[in-house]
């Protein structure tokens, strides 16, 4: 089930009803709903895959109790290496094998040999990266003793499968979201109207601007070799802005409809394409898996406490690993070790963490040095999500190269669309309020609802020219 369809539409209004309505005087009772209301919500998208998912549950919340209870080192260890391998097992099976078995094969043709490898015919399980990782760090959590094990098995389930972030995040954290199932939950009106304004803005950033550019970077990148080095440029230019608003919508969309249940999830964009040199932009973008990483893989490698050249080892892992997180493709290898080779300077002479505040200070404006810094950093990722759009390494490069060739020619009338510029425009103009609206004088409610219906108007005149059966780019991950 898609947030941006006509079912969702009809699905999330009963599940309010009867959360508020009918099951509200009993914390178990609203759990038990949601429980099985993520369930079939899941289960809309393939139901023979539901059970991939209540085992991965089953095997953590076991695993987790046995960590617990283990008296002895090498049992905690030999527990948290079972969960380990057994969720790491599936994932490799199920979104990995067919690239390993063809890799294999073509190195080994380089060498004059024609193995016969055999591949399996699989539907990748949507999710399965997301529910995975939020199934490990509680068994992590466990391990290090930072949290105790929960002996409700539904509570823990709907910690694993809650429906807002279970097939694209964010990743939680046990720490964070069990406490909030664990307690009872009241209505808070100002709560679920911050809630429906996430929704509007997830929906105008997914259907209206992500949907409405799909089609022109579809065109450019399958037919590169026919438009111009400038046409190519706004290409990749449209591209940025099509996965930043398709994935950083489906997480509004995702936090605002858990605020209409009173949960609050973790934040996961922080209006990364106003940050000024790589460091800044991830700890901007898709922050809850790059914390993951963080915390998980490469503090447990040592960090940055061990010396610069584990340092630098360390961080080439984490990106390389989160570059292959997002799929089963070389390409996400090379975009995620652009992105180290990006970071490695700024790590080497400590000015990794030089911009912590936000931009422009206090003030509201920022200053031109900063333009010029948000500028670049903008270029160069956009430079590397050629590499994560691209269909193989091959057409990345020739992209790339015949981009920079004629990169003085007019772009092609042809995918320049005024009304894509304008929602454009509106996009990066309200995101950069929202950033600063901190540091100026706050906006009359009355004038943040008549944007809001603004928005809302633009998104359903979207819905009604049947874009709302577009899936999100993160599903596949």
């Amino acid at each position: 089930m898609l947030f941006n369809s006509s079912q969702f539409a009809v699905f999330l209004p009963i599940v309010l009803f009867l959360y508020w309505f009918v099951t509200n005087k009993s914390l178990r009772w609203q759990n038990l709903l949601l429980l099985f209301s993520s369930y079939y919500f899941y289960s809309c998208w393939d139901w023979r895959f539901l059970f991939l998912l209540v085992f991965s549950t089953v095997l953590d919340y076991y695993t987790g109790l046995k960590i617990h209870r283990s008296e002895s080192d090498g049992s905690k260890k030999a527990w948290l290496y079972t969960s380990v391998i057994i969720n790491l097992g599936f994932l490799g099976l199920f979104k990995y094998y067919n690239f390993f078995a063809e890799s294999f094969a073509d190195f080994v043709s380089a060498f004059g040999f024609r193995p016969s490898v055999a591949t399996i015919n699989v539907i990748l399980p949507v999710g399965i990266s997301f529910y995975t990782f939020h199934g490990l760090s509680y068994v992590f959590d466990i391990y290090h003793k930072r949290i105790e094990p929960r002996t409700d098995f539904v509570n823990y389930s709907l910690f694993v499968s809650f429906f807002p972030l279970l097939v694209a995040g964010p990743i939680e954290r046990a720490t964070h979201l069990l406490p909030q199932m664990e307690k009872p939950r009241q209505f808070n009106k100002e709560q679920a109207i911050g809630g429906i304004q996430m929704m509007i803005w997830g929906f105008f950033k997914k259907v209206v601007v992500a949907d409405s550019l799909a089609p022109v970077v579809n065109n450019i990148f399958h037919n590169y070799e026919t438009y111009s080095g400038a046409t190519l440029a706004y290409g990749a230019f449209l591209f940025a802005i099509q996965i930043y608003g398709d994935f950083s919508g489906y997480t509004d969309i995702a936090l605002g409809t858990a605020k209409l249940f009173n949960f609050e999830l973790l934040t996961n964009f922080r209006f990364p394409y106003f940050s000024r040199d790589i460091a800044e932009f991830w700890r901007r973008w898709h922050i809850s898996l790059s914390s993951w990483f963080r915390d998980y893989v490469y503090i447990p490698l040592g960090g940055s406490k061990s010396g610069k050249a584990k340092a630098i080892r360390n961080t080439f892992i984490i990106f390389l690993v989160s570059g292959f997180w997002h799929g089963a493709n070389w390409t996400f290898v090379a975009w995620g070790g652009i992105h180290a080779l990006l970071f490695i300077p700024l790590l080497i002479t400590g000015s990794n963490r030089k911009n912590m505040g936000e931009v422009g200070g206090s003030g509201f404006f920022p200053s031109i040095k900063e333009l010029f810094q948000i500028l670049i950093t903008f270029c160069l990722v956009t430079i590397a999500w050629i590499f994560f759009r691209a269909p193989d390494i091959a057409s990345a490069s020739a992209y790339i190269a015949r981009m920079f060739t004629d990169l003085l020619s007019p772009v092609n009338s042809r995918v320049l669309y005024s009304f894509d510029l304008a929602m454009i425009a509106l996009l990066i103009a309200y995101d950069y309020y929202l950033l600063k609206r901190h540091n100026v004088k706050a906006m009359p409610k009355l004038a943040l609802t008549v944007i809001h219906i603004f928005l809302l108007l633009i998104v359903l005149g979207s819905f009604l020219e049947n874009k709302f059966s577009s899936q999100f780019i993160y599903f596949q991950f």
